[in-house]
Order: structure tokens, then sequence, then C-alpha cells
């Protein structure tokens, strides 16, 4: 019996884990991208790439964390490149009831003090009294690791087709799953686009072994290392759907509490400015909708690479069901 084929449209992280889970569950899959080439106008290409539920869980509902949490061995199995050194959490001094406050809300965290954050980030040395210290939690560079999950897909022998721009009531195939974000408007009007904004920049001058969150007064922010004195700094959330670059406002605030964490930033070399729209429904929350044929996989918000495990053995677990009849040999196992 022929196996169903299942369209994947969308070549973002989502798109890509969907494509990634079904292919090894046995389904035959092909991935359709309206981009010329991989990363060209999908917001995965702006994102932080932490992996980090309890962090998130501080300041989210806290399915995020419960959803989240095993998507850290999903992305050491598909992607080499993650880095599991945990998260550091800090706050100035003056803000210290800021890190209690952060500290009340989740869980999973160990309290260091200054001789302990030292030990972590020797970089850090004398900057900040109090820490919370993630272990559990990782991180991955976001480009590099859609690129993997791409190359793996070509190693299966599943195809990505660049330059196809389709509907997905009109993909001709078995099950068509719906990975575009924000250009799913047509179909889903709740969604909604968050705007982020985000800095990279390199110094040779500074350190950093893992992502450190900043509870900064005026913006939080994160900076991610990316490796050979590349740093990453995001990021903003601002209820609006310009797409446009980075504002001056934007730029100086998160270069402002970067260069609190470290005055090594102010001498920094700034590598890029990007932004874009990260897909939400009302609550925040991702879900998947069907219609007929077609499910639809978004809403991943700011959780894009930390969710997008979940969200693609979601699709996954509902397609196998739909094809039950059909010889996939993992059903057998399941």
């Amino acid at each position: 019996m022929d196996r169903p084929v299942v369209t994947i449209i969308g070549a973002g992280v989502a798109g890509l884990a969907c494509a990634t889970e079904l292919a090894a569950r046995g389904v035959a899959v092909e991935v359709l991208e309206r981009a010329a080439h991989l990363g060209d106008g999908a917001c995965s290409w702006m994102a932080g790439g932490m992996l980090a539920p309890w962090c998130e869980r501080a300041t989210t509902d806290e399915i995020v964390a419960r959803l989240g949490e095993p998507s850290i061995d999903w992305w050491r199995q598909h992607f080499p490149g993650t880095v599991s050194k945990g998260s550091l959490v800090l706050t100035p001094p003056r803000d210290a009831a800021d890190l209690t406050r952060f500290a009340s809300r989740t869980e999973r965290h160990e309290w260091l003090d200054a001789d302990g954050i030292a030990a972590l980030e020797p970089d850090l040395v004398g900057r900040f009294r109090r820490a919370l210290f993630f272990p559990d939690e990782a991180h991955l560079e976001p480009r590099k690791a859609l690129v993997a999950l791409a190359a793996g897909l070509e190693a299966r022998g599943v195809p990505i087709r660049f330059g196809v721009d389709v509907k997905p009531s009109v993909a001709g195939s078995d099950f068509v799953v719906d990975c575009r974000g924000l250009a799913a408007r047509d179909e889903l009007p709740d969604l909604r686009g968050v705007r982020g904004e985000m800095v990279v920049v390199r110094t040779s001058d500074l350190s950093l072994a893992r992502p450190v969150r900043m509870l900064h007064p005026r913006i939080p922010l994160y900076i991610v290392p990316r490796g050979d004195g590349i740093f990453m700094i995001g990021a903003t959330m601002i209820e609006s759907e310009e797409r446009r670059a980075v504002s001056v406002r934007s730029a100086i605030e998160l270069l402002n509490a970067a260069y609190t964490l470290h005055p090594a930033f102010g001498e920094a070399e700034i590598v890029e400015l990007g932004a874009d729209l990260r897909p939400t429904f009302p609550d925040n929350l991702p879900c998947i909708r069907r219609n007929g044929r077609v499910l639809h996989a978004n809403g991943l918000f700011r959780h894009g690479f930390l969710l997008a495990p979940w969200l693609a053995r979601q699709v996954a677990d509902a397609l196998l069901l739909e094809t039950r009849d059909a010889d996939i040999p993992e059903r057998r196992h399941a």
C-alpha cells in the first residue's frame, strides 16, 4: 500500500520540526517554502534559541515549562550543537527584590553568591552579589539548528522546495500541515503578530558560557553567547504589527542594559540589528487546529525553539492516527 504523503507548508522552526518528527516515524513528507532560501523572512531566524522552560515559567503560563521541558532532549538528539550549560539570572544590587520575586515564581534553580557567579562566569567577577542558576537549561544557535534540521531531512530524502507559495487548501497531498506563521492569518483570523527586536554584537573583551538574563528595571533582557565573541542581545516584546527596522529607542535600551551587565559591551561592534513579528494566539500559547485534511500548527509566540518539538509531536500523533491503516512501521512499536 502506498504511504500517505504529508505536505508541510513553511520551513521555519515549526515546519522543520514537524517534518523531522514525521519523517522519523516513517511518514512520507515534503516541505514547501515560499521564500527563496532557508531563513529568508522567517522569524525563527531572529530567535534567541534559549531552551529555558524554568526561566520562562517565572513570566508565563505554567504549561510552557511543562511542554517545553522535553524539548531539551529533542534538540540534543537532532542538533549536536545544543549547549547544556544552564542559564543565569541576575539583577543589579538595587533591584535584588526582583530576583527574589522571579525565584518565587519558578523552580529547578540554585541561589549563587558573588563567588558562585564568578565560578560560573569569571568575567562577571565582582559585578553582582546574587544570582539564580538554572543548571538543567540549554541553548542553541537558531540559524545553525535550522540548517541542521534541513540537512537531516535531506539525508532522509525529504524534499524542501523553496520559492513555492501555495495555499494549504490546494496543496496536492493526502494531508497538509500549515506552519506559515503569521502568514496563516488568512485561515486563522485570531492570530496576531507581536514585535520583537534584537541586536547582535561582537567583542573579544568578554566571554560568557551560557545565556544570562538580567532583570533590568526598564527592559529585561537576555544575552546569548554564540561563540567566537558573538552575542545576541534581545529581545523586546511590543504589541505592534509594524514591519520595520529596529527602533532607535529599542536599540538604545537593549545596548544600555547590556552595558549594565558588563562595560565591555560599550566597545562591542554591532554586527546586526533585526526585528520581526512572532505569531501569537490570544492566550499566547500554541495550538493545532483541524480543517478537513489540513492541520494548522501555529502560535509559538516567543517560545519557538522551546515549544516547536512539542508542536511537532502533537502533529505527528494526530496524523499517525489518521493514517493508522497505512504501512507505517513505527505504529507497530508505538
